[in-house]
């Protein structure tokens, strides 16, 4: 069943109930302030880190969930309700959440009182706005009242949940006028502080939580609130939070505007104070200025609006499937955006308190998002670069606010260096700024130890060639894309983590997939290298892949399908003569990405046993059979229930690169079928099921071993995004950037039909119209470029040439 429906002309999804399987989320802000915002107006905001400068606190494990954000209360005679229905679920006369596109809009009523409540964080502002638009719809006049409500964070959001015995003593406001500063801490080391504004005189106040909601009561129904009469009280110590009270009348038909802010500013550490404890607020000041009236946030939100347009204009498709145009041109570019501002840091299933950004994940995001923001894409690659170490292994993780590595995991997840190289030869072939590869890069954020961005490349291509096993495959270390098979691990103990316990290098256990990621990326490594004018380089990189590549043959293939490892034991690891755990999906897919199997045959053999062994009607499971007790030389992989995470359940991550690898092998209608599994347009329809949103894509759903099969977990922040749009716009739609130009290579089911597409690449625009005259799945005949006939499907590109008129006809 449905919970709400696509509004695909004006980029939304709508919602039109507030009782969703899950919260239903969206994110807010595109710079430095963040805010995550539910159908329901939980969530919470934070300023560039989710860990360090978190601004208003959020439960994650609270009862009822998603039972805090920014609400207003309306008290309307009897009644107390909210615009998005939480906290005090008072059921509504109407309701509707418009997810869009960097906002989200509540339309509710209830007694002939419409709220209207637009959310957005400006462009270039360090804020987030709330317009609340009331409006009596009664013929008569309405009195009442509104109590806005946030609750502060006291910025670390580890210490505020754990420290309590200092915490519960240093909480501090300020007040002028209409505003609420949250000042804890400033006194001290900080020099930064958050407030919330309204453009309006109020009637009352509150920045004590425990005054505001009462005694032993809960924020369903403040005793503030409640009793229509806001404490006027100022927090010291305890819980700060802010909150206005406005006494409000409304003629019949009348509209009136509210301006809510909540705000960040930081001030010099020598000019924190005006006078004694008393902040500086030139900042605050020039923020509310901006935003003080109607017009000027509407300017402001029309500016928002212009700023994703931009964006998303620079790929877009428009064939007969409007799953595909939606996916393609909104949602999945737009998710692809949020896991650039966020990577794995802050969702409703990742607190923002630990990961970071993932040196992996970054890498493999800067895939779905180098063709909107090739500028901030360069800036992102710089930033992992300098967290890699000298021998070309990297930290698994770095921290937004410092861009330092995170010590928590460390290294040893030897996949890592090699997805800087999948990272930076995407930019090259987006941009063809080779320039990037002379610019100076810190090792370890040390720049006594910098060398240009080619030499990182260099030693993530040299550490996977010098760290081989017993079978010439690169060692797993600590794990490779797959954080749960720990081969070193051999961890007994509860609590103890999976991916630090034991020796960080071990080295015997092997990996296949990292060497299919080998071949894949070390060509490319070549290419760079031959590109540039470093032959010697690029013949033994070329030399290096094809003894991988035998390797894999010699080692690698299990009769119907690729090994997935050799563990520490050297014994195999997805193998048929193993009882559980037979096949994995990795290596399937990245091996055939990366060309191997393809002449000899085994290619088809190893999709082939992935359709008969691990499909399900939601989707490609990675694992079968499941594993249904603890392998010591397995590690966390093998600590799940059966169908649930990296134990067969179905990572939405993954199957893009089965589907890529039909690709590659010219199967259309088998690649288009994976697709389609996962995209959360096609099962909309069953959102009662599947329960994370139906506007992007969630990390994983339950296998078919699972108690919940089809249930995904996990939205929002996914190399998925990434990789769907990776293998919708270039394997499938076939549009693919390349070190000299555009290459158009369509790989479509049969009855997919014609279809046309515009893509900016290098500051040129092409108007691509693809020709299917013979329902072909795969194969170009001929290209026509401003009249002139190409046969092969690459379009050289042309210096200083703005738009190209491009007609493919495939056959």
């Amino acid at each position: 069943m449905k919970f709400g429906y696509f509004d695909d002309s004006a980029k939304e999804y709508v919602i039109t109930t507030p009782d969703t399987p899950l919260p239903w989320i969206n994110y807010l802000g595109s710079q430095d302030f963040f805010s995550l915002i539910s159908n329901t107006c939980g969530g919470y905001s934070f300023y560039k880190d989710a860990k360090l400068l978190r601004i208003t606190r959020y439960r994650y494990n609270n009862i009822p969930v998603d039972s805090n954000g920014k609400y207003y209360y309306i008290h309307d005679g009897e009644e107390i309700w909210n615009p998005g229905s939480m906290p005090s679920k008072t059921p509504l006369d109407s309701y509707e959440c418009h997810h869009g596109i960097g906002y989200s809009r509540f339309l509710s009523s209830k007694n002939g009182l419409k709220a209207n409540l637009l959310a957005f964080v400006p462009v270039n502002s360090t804020c987030e706005i709330n317009k609340l638009t009331l409006t009596n719809t009664t013929d008569t006049s309405k009195t009442f009242s509104l109590f806005s409500y946030v609750e502060f964070c006291l910025w670390n959001a580890v210490d505020d949940s754990t420290n309590f015995q200092r915490n519960l003593s240093i909480g501090e406001v300020e007040l002028e006028g209409s505003t609420i500063y949250h000042k804890t801490e400033y006194r001290e080391r900080r020099r930064h502080y958050s407030f919330f504004s309204v453009n309006s005189p109020v009637d009352g106040f509150d920045t004590s939580r425990d005054v505001f909601l009462g005694m032993n009561n809960g924020n369903a129904f403040p005793a503030a609130v409640k009793e229509n009469k806001a404490r006027n009280s100022v927090a010291s110590g305890w819980y700060p939070i802010a909150s206005h009270q406005i006494n409000i009348t409304l003629s019949a038909g009348e509209s009136k505007d509210f301006i809510f802010i909540l705000g960040y500013s930081e001030n010099p550490q020598d000019q924190k104070f005006v006078a004694p404890n008393v902040i500086r607020k030139d900042g605050a000041h020039k923020i509310l200025e901006q935003f003080q009236t109607t017009e000027q946030v509407d300017a402001a939100f029309a500016e928002l609006n212009a700023y994703w347009d931009t964006l998303l204009s620079r790929y877009h498709v428009e064939s007969n499937d409007e799953h595909v145009n939606r996916m393609a041109n909104i949602w999945n570019q737009y998710q692809c955006m949020v896991t650039f501002n966020m990577s794995r840091s802050a969702s409703y299933y990742e607190s923002g308190t630990g990961r970071g950004m993932g040196f992996r994940d970054s890498c493999q995001d800067l895939l779905g998002f180098v063709h909107l923001i090739p500028e901030r894409a360069r800036e992102r690659i710089l930033d992992i670069a300098a967290t890699q170490f000298e021998d070309g292994s990297a930290y698994h993780q770095y921290q937004p606010l410092t861009k330092k590595g995170n010590l928590d995991i460390g290294s040893g997840f030897n996949d890592d260096p090699l997805w800087l190289i999948a990272a930076v030869s995407a930019y090259l072939k987006e941009t063809g700024d080779f320039s990037i590869l002379n610019e100076m890069v810190d090792f370890d954020n040390q720049k006594e130890k910098a060398a240009p961005l080619y030499e990182h490349l260099r030693r993530s291509f040299e550490y996977t060639a010098t760290h081989l096993g017993p079978h010439k495959l690169p060692l797993i270390g600590r794990a490779d894309w797959n954080d749960c098979l720990n081969l070193n691990c051999f961890s007994t103990e509860p609590g103890e983590s999976f991916q630090t316990t034991g020796p960080s290098e071990g080295p015997v256990a092997e990996s296949v997939f990292i060497a299919g990621m080998f071949v894949k990326y070390g060509k490319e490594f070549a290419e760079i290298s031959r590109h540039i004018g470093d032959t010697a380089t690029a013949e033994r990189a070329e030399k290096e892949v094809d003894q991988m590549y035998q390797a894999v043959l010699d080692a690698g293939w299990d009769g119907e399908w690729f090994l997935r490892a050799y563990d520490a034991e050297s014994q195999k690891v997805g193998s048929k003569e193993c009882k559980e755990g037979q096949i994995f999906i990795e290596p399937q897919g990245f091996c055939v990405m990366a060309g191997i199997g393809v002449k000899e045959g085994l290619a088809e053999k190893a999709l082939d046993s992935v359709k008969e062994r691990l499909d399900t009607k939601y989707g490609i499971m990675i694992l079968q059979p499941a594993y249904t007790q603890y392998y010591l030389n397995l590690g966390e992989i093998s600590s799940y229930p059966p169908g649930y995470k990296e134990n067969a359940g179905i990572f939405c991550h993954n199957n893009p690169w089965i589907s890529i690898a039909e690709t590659v092998i010219g199967r259309g209608n088998r690649a288009f079928e994976i697709y389609k599994k996962t995209c959360p347009s096609y099962i909309e329809d069953i959102s009662e099921i599947h329960c994370t949103e139906p506007y992007v894509y969630s990390q994983m759903v339950a296998g078919a071993d699972a108690v919940y099969h089809g249930q995904a977990k996990n939205s929002w922040l996914t190399g998925t995004a990434a990789w769907t749009f990776w293998n919708l716009s270039q394997a499938i739609l076939g549009v693919q950037p390349s070190y000299d130009g555009l290459c158009i290579n369509p790989c479509i089911p049969e009855g997919f039909g014609d279809f046309t597409l515009t893509r900016t690449f290098r500051d040129a625009v092409y108007h691509i119209d693809v020709k299917n005259p013979d329902n072909v799945q795969k194969g170009v005949k001929k290209i026509n470029v401003d009249g002139k006939e190409y046969e092969d499907c690459l379009i050289p590109f042309e210096e200083g040439k703005k738009e190209y008129h491009v007609t493919v006809y495939m056959g």
